[in-house]
């Protein structure tokens, strides 16, 4: 086991260091998005009351954090290995040495993994300064974060293995990434809408991101969503065993 975080910790060191160099770019770059939302959303379309009986504000803040994890986990992993694989090639040079496949799995997941818990720490104490009354801070707002990150750190992985091209990549922000920020429960009550788009949201991951941080983050108007929770693991191991078999197989 020790020799797995070794490995681990040797494969995501280069992209330690480059965050590390580029910290307040980076920075910038994983705030300023979910700071228009905030802003453009939470005070500047929508006021009042929510149907859940707390502030439209104190609503939306949870959904933020959770698009926070998808846009800056996803984008970190998917453009880093992007690069990494079809432009410098050095991907192909770290498979050729002996690392345990699981390791260089987790060991590239790291880079978005920090950054997104970065960047939801950031909106997260924001939203408890801004609405101090309704948004909680416990071990489940945690546990939910932590596991949004890491499934959608994943999930640019899978991303960037199955990109043939920087265009493709491009493609794949556009028909998934995209709609997903806007339609998974992020600004608005996913159960408010038809139950057929209700069934085809609840196929995406960011949609039980959104559950579960919010459920968390409110715990006096909302029970915690254990399902979504449960389908957020469920969707790790997927992009874990589907990376798992793509670098197993070298079709990368």
């Amino acid at each position: 086991m020790g020799n797995f975080f070794k490995q681990v910790y040797y494969i995501s060191w280069a992209d330690l260091m480059f965050m590390k160099h580029n910290f307040w770019n980076i920075l910038i770059m994983t705030v300023m998005s979910p700071l228009l939302y905030l802003i453009a959303f939470g005070y500047g379309l929508r006021t009042g009351t929510s149907d859940i009986g707390v502030p439209y504000v104190a609503f939306v803040i949870p959904g933020i954090v959770a698009l926070s994890s998808l846009s800056s986990s996803f984008a970190s992993t998917s453009t880093r290995m992007n690069v990494q694989r079809l432009y410098y090639k050095s991907f192909d040079e770290m498979m050729m040495c002996p690392l345990s496949t699981s390791a260089i799995v987790f060991g590239k997941c790291m880079l978005g993994l920090i950054r997104g818990l970065l960047g939801c720490s950031l909106m997260y104490a924001l939203g408890m300064v801004l609405e101090p009354e309704y948004i909680s801070f416990n071990v489940l707002v945690v546990a939910s974060i932590l596991m949004s990150c890491m499934v959608f750190s994943m999930l640019g992985m899978t991303a960037a293995l199955l990109a043939k091209s920087h265009q493709s990549m491009a493609t794949f922000n556009s028909l998934i990434i995209l709609p997903m920020n806007f339609l998974c429960g992020t600004f608005f009550s996913v159960d408010s809408l038809n139950p057929i788009f209700q069934a085809i949201l609840y196929c995406l991951p960011l949609t039980h991101a959104s559950q579960c941080i919010r459920s968390a983050a409110l715990p006096d108007y909302l029970d915690f969503t254990w399902l979504s929770f449960a389908a957020l693991f469920i969707f790790g191991l997927a992009f874990y065993v589907i990376n798992y078999h793509l670098l197993k197989t070298r079709k990368v």
